[in-house]
Parts: C-alpha cells; sequence; structure tokens
C-alpha cells in the first residue's frame, strides 16, 4: 500500500450522491447498503449492494452505506451472492425469498432454512476464496419478534445460523463476527458480510454475558456473534462493534423507557471499548472518532434518543438513524459503532 492509502474507508451518501460519484472514486467501492422506504439501492452495476426497507428520518429518502478500499479489486459472484474482494477483505450481499428455500425437514421454518442456506454459502465462498475469518455480519428481515412455526423467528434465525456454523465445523465461541440482525419492514432475507484473510480477535462486553452463552431461557440456540471485532488491516486497527443494546448480564433493562435504554447502549459500547484498547493498547480508539448507526423501534422516539446521544457525546460524532424492529420485543433502541477505518473527516483535502 501506498503512503495515503487505506484497506478501509467508510461514507455515507444518498442514491444520488453515489450515482454521482467519479470514476475514480467509484473504482474503490468495495460494496455496500442502501437502506430506503422502497428498498431500492442505487444502480451498481457489478458492485455488491444491499436494497434493504428501512424507514429514515422524515427528512431523507434513502441513505447508502459505502465501504472503499485502496487496494485493487475485483468482482464475483457465487450463487445468491455477490462480491467484491482484495488481498485482505471480500464484501459480500445477498437477498433470499425465505419460501424459495427448500426446507431440509417439515420442522424447519423457511427463515431457518433460509439463514442455514445463506450462511452454508457465506463460508463456503469464503473457504473457496481464502478469507479465513468472518469480520462483520448485517442481518435484515421482516418480523423479527413475531412467532412462527411455534418459535419467534429471531430464534428461527438463530437456528439456522448455528445451524451452518457447525456443518462448517466452526467454533459457535471462538472465532465468531461481529454481527446484528434487525426487523425490516418488508423484504426476504438481507445479508451483508465483510471478511478478511486478517486474523480477528473477539472483544467481549464485562458487562454482560456472552451471546454465545445466553441461557436457555432466549432460545434453543444461542446467537453466534461476538460483542466486537477486532482486526489489524494494513496497519491500522479496525474495531467493529455488534448491535448493542440495554442488556447488562443478560436481562434487559429500563424496560419502557427509551432514554434510560440508549445510556444503557451507550455505556455499553464504552466497555467493549475499553476492553479493546485493553486488549489492544496501541489501538487507542476513542468513543467520539467511531461512526454509530441508530436502529429505533418506534419514530416518536427518534428526537429523545438523538438529544441523548448528543448529551452524552458533548459534542458532534458521526451518526446516522434508521427504523427498525430489534430483537428483543421489550428492546426500543440498538446502536453499532465502527472505528479505526477511515471516515470522510479522514479524506485528505485538495492541495
Amino acid at each position: 500500500m501506498k503512503q495515503g492509502e487505506a484497506i478501509l474507508r467508510l461514507e455515507y451518501l444518498s442514491a444520488t450522491q453515489f450515482a454521482s460519484l467519479m470514476p475514480d472514486e467509484s473504482g474503490s467501492v468495495l460494496g455496500g447498503l442502501c437502506f430506503s422506504q422502497q428498498a431500492i439501492a442505487p444502480c451498481t452495476l457489478d458492485l455488491p449492494f444491499l436494497a434493504v426497507e428501512m424507514a429514515l428520518p422524515s427528512s431523507e429518502d434513502n441513505l447508502c452505506e459505502v465501504w472503499h478500499s485502496d487496494e485493487p479489486l475485483t468482482s464475483g459472484q457465487l450463487g445468491a451472492i455477490r462480491y467484491r474482494q482484495s488481498e485482505t477483505l471480500l464484501f459480500g450481499c445477498m437477498s433470499l425469498d425465505e419460501m424459495a428455500v427448500d426446507a431440509s425437514s417439515e420442522e424447519c421454518s423457511p427463515l431457518q432454512s433460509a439463514t442455514e442456506t445463506a450462511y452454508q454459502l457465506i463460508f463456503a465462498l469464503l473457504e473457496a476464496q481464502g478469507y479465513t475469518s468472518l469480520f462483520r455480519v448485517w442481518n435484515y428481515f421482516s418480523s423479527i419478534n413475531v412467532e412462527s412455526h411455534q418459535i419467534e423467528r429471531y430464534r428461527q434465525f438463530n437456528i439456522g445460523r448455528q445451524e451452518a456454523f457447525l456443518a462448517h465445523g466452526r467454533s459457535v465461541i471462538d472465532g465468531v463476527p461481529a454481527a446484528c440482525a434487525l426487523g425490516s419492514a418488508t423484504g426476504g432475507l438481507n445479508i451483508a458480510f465483510l471478511a478478511t484473510r486478517a486474523k480477528v480477535l473477539g472483544i467481549e462486553n464485562p458487562r454482560q454475558v456472552s451471546a454465545y452463552h445466553y441461557p436457555s431461557q432466549y432460545g434453543p440456540r444461542t446467537p453466534t456473534f461476538a460483542r466486537a471485532g477486532l482486526a489489524n488491516l494494513g496497519g491500522r486497527d479496525v474495531l467493529f462493534i455488534s448491535g448493542t443494546a440495554s442488556i447488562v448480564g443478560h436481562q434487559t433493562l429500563h424496560h419502557g423507557d427509551v432514554a434510560a435504554q440508549t445510556r444503557e447502549c451507550l455505556q455499553n459500547i464504552a466497555a467493549v471499548v475499553e476492553e479493546a484498547n485493553r486488549q489492544a493498547p496501541h489501538a487507542h480508539f476513542q468513543l467520539d472518532r467511531f461512526v454509530y448507526k441508530v436502529y429505533v423501534r418506534n419514530p416518536e422516539n427518534m428526537a429523545q434518543i438523538r438529544r441523548e446521544i448528543a448529551d452524552y457525546f458533548d459534542k458532534p460524532v458521526s451518526v446516522v438513524f434508521l427504523q427498525a424492529d430489534i430483537c428483543r420485543a421489550d428492546l426500543l433502541v440498538e446502536i453499532e459503532a465502527s472505528g479505526g477505518h477511515l471516515t470522510p473527516l479522514d479524506k485528505p483535502k485538495p492541495a
């Protein structure tokens, strides 16, 4: 890598802004996600972009989360997965119609079967291309808190995900990725993921029971993700923090109080960052340098959550807001974050 080049950089654009990127700017695009009420991604040619139907604040029509890399990039497709890869990273995405995936048995729900199929395909791709670590995964599907086939859909998803890990001989404790699972407005199973050839260190939150150690009251299979993932990419320590909610130990706190839940989310993120800095002292992660994505269950709570975040940081931070259902019905807000990679604030200014 030449001086000034970045293995990983994030920016948020509207679909119109994305379409207007100059060739030298779009050539660095690794992939991304587009959130809109109509689930329409921008014209991306051979770029892996996931379209997710998810409402934004009323003043915005769409939002594209665009990941860039200055390493040479090539594109490909394996089954439903469209992907783009460099020497260090691979970004992929897919959308599956739950009803179009053959269930492995009559007892297996369509969502469980689609999830297992999706993750099996992800692992097959990574193994074929030589990417050793699944770094970060974004999962979106509708009606996440609805019960069908005698079990909540989020729990169906957890069963399918874990089955795929086990089928590929992967640990469901060690080396699991940072992840989130949110309820989209409509649509099938939508997954985007980032993988790397670098070693990824799982980071857990001392305030919480690790998700993969949750007791059986949360479902027959535990959620297969780490609270965060840390990797060194081209000399920069990059931290992806999973979707984080108002959970201490394994229990939801502050039922019905969105302000208190928001503060608890931020305290949990601070604890994860502190733990990451403890395990990688040279990283020096700072909370105000992270990029935050906030999922809000009830739109009427948006302004209050904004105020809590503004009060917590007491300075401008990079944050975007989306309306989504959270993986537990009693959770009102979830926040994910990433840091260490470049952001628009880090782009060199023209000479």
